[in-house]
C-alpha cells in the first residue's frame, strides 16, 4: 500500500490484511502506551458493527426485489440453481464435520456427535440467530466444565471465533465459484487456486454480526477482476439459508480445536470430559443452580 490508510478506501484486502496485521503486532509491541487507542478501536468496532447490522436487515427487502424480478421475467426454475448451492453447501459442511472433524475428535479420544449433543443448547441458539457470537459465553463455560483448562478455554475459543472459521471458508469458496459459473466466467485451475488461499486468509477476522460473512466474500471477489461485485447479487436471498449453517460449523470447529489443543497442552482432564460427554443432563442443571 502507497500510505497505511490507503487500503482502507481500496478494494484490495491483501493490503487490508498486510496493514491490519502491522498494525495489531505494533498495538501488542507497544501496549501500555497504546492503550487508549486500542480502547478507540473496540469503541470504534460497535458503530461499525451496527452500521453493518442495519444493512444486512434492509437487504431482505432489495434480495425479495432482486428475486421477485428473477421469478417474475425467468419464471420459477431460475432460483432452483440456487437450491442447489444451498443444499450443496449443506451437504458440504455436514461432510466436513463428520469426517474432518470427527476423524480429528476421535484422533483425540472424544465422540463428535456427543460433543455436539453436549452443546445442543448452544448450537440451537446459534441456528435461531445466525451468528456465532451469541453463543459464546454459553460454550466458554461448557468447555470448562467438560474439563478443559481455563486458560485454554480463554485463549482459543475466542481467537478461534476470528481465526478458525472453518463454515465461512466453506461458503465463500463455494460462493465465489457459484458466481463465476452463473455468470459463465471461465476461471482457470490458476485462478481458482488463488481465489481458495485469499479465501482462507480473508476468512480470519469475518465474524461479526449475522450477515459479516457476506461482506468479506465482497472484499475476496475484489482480488479476483474477472469476477464483478455486482455478480453476489445473485446470491444475496438465499445467504440467510447459508448463514445458519456457516456458524455452525464455526461452532463446531472452535469447540473441537479447543478440546484438542487443550489435550494436546496436557491441560484435559479426560475422565471429566468423558463425564461431560456421557452425562450432560447433569451439567446442564448444574450449569442452571
Amino acid at each position: 500500500p502507497g500510505t497505511l490508510f490507503s487500503p482502507l478506501v481500496g478494494d484490495n484486502i491483501l493490503q487490508v490484511l498486510l496493514v491490519a496485521i502491522l498494525m495489531g503486532v505494533a498495538l501488542v509491541l507497544t501496549k501500555e502506551k497504546s492503550h487508549r487507542v486500542t480502547l478507540f478501536l473496540q469503541d470504534l468496532s460497535v458503530p461499525v458493527f451496527k452500521i453493518v447490522h442495519i444493512l444486512m436487515k434492509l437487504a431482505p427487502i432489495g434480495a425479495f426485489g432482486a428475486m421477485a424480478f428473477t421469478i417474475g421475467k425467468y419464471g420459477l426454475h431460475s432460483v432452483l440453481n440456487l437450491i442447489f448451492l444451498v443444499g450443496t453447501f449443506y451437504i458440504t459442511s455436514i461432510l466436513f464435520v463428520v469426517l474432518v472433524l470427527g476423524a480429528v475428535a476421535w484422533y483425540n479420544g472424544f465422540n463428535i456427535f456427543k460433543l455436539m449433543y453436549y452443546l445442543k443448547e448452544e448450537l440451537l441458539l446459534v441456528l435461531g440467530t445466525s451468528s456465532s457470537e451469541s453463543a459464546l459465553p454459553g460454550i466458554m463455560d461448557k468447555l470448562e466444565k467438560a474439563g478443559c483448562s481455563r486458560t485454554i478455554v480463554g485463549l482459543v475459543v475466542p481467537t478461534g471465533y476470528s481465526f478458525n472459521l472453518d463454515g465461512t471458508n466453506i461458503y465463500m469458496t463455494l460462493a465465489s465459484l457459484f458466481i463465476a459459473q452463473a455468470l459463465n466466467i471461465h476461471l482457470p485451475i490458476e485462478k481458482q487456486i488463488m481465489l481458495l488461499l485469499v479465501a482462507m486468509i480473508s476468512s480470519k477476522g469475518a465474524a461479526g454480526v449475522t450477515g459479516a460473512g457476506f461482506v468479506t466474500l465482497a472484499a475476496t471477489l475484489a482480488v479476483i477482476p474477472e469476477i464483478p461485485l455486482a455478480g453476489m447479487t445473485i446470491i444475496l436471498g438465499i445467504d440467510k439459508f447459508m448463514s445458519e449453517c456457516r456458524a455452525l460449523t464455526n461452532v463446531i470447529g472452535n469447540s473441537v480445536a479447543t478440546v484438542v489443543i487443550a489435550n494436546w497442552e496436557k491441560q484435559l482432564d479426560k475422565k471429566q470430559l468423558q463425564y461431560a460427554l456421557h452425562h450432560s443432563e447433569e451439567i446442564e442443571n448444574k450449569l442452571e443452580v
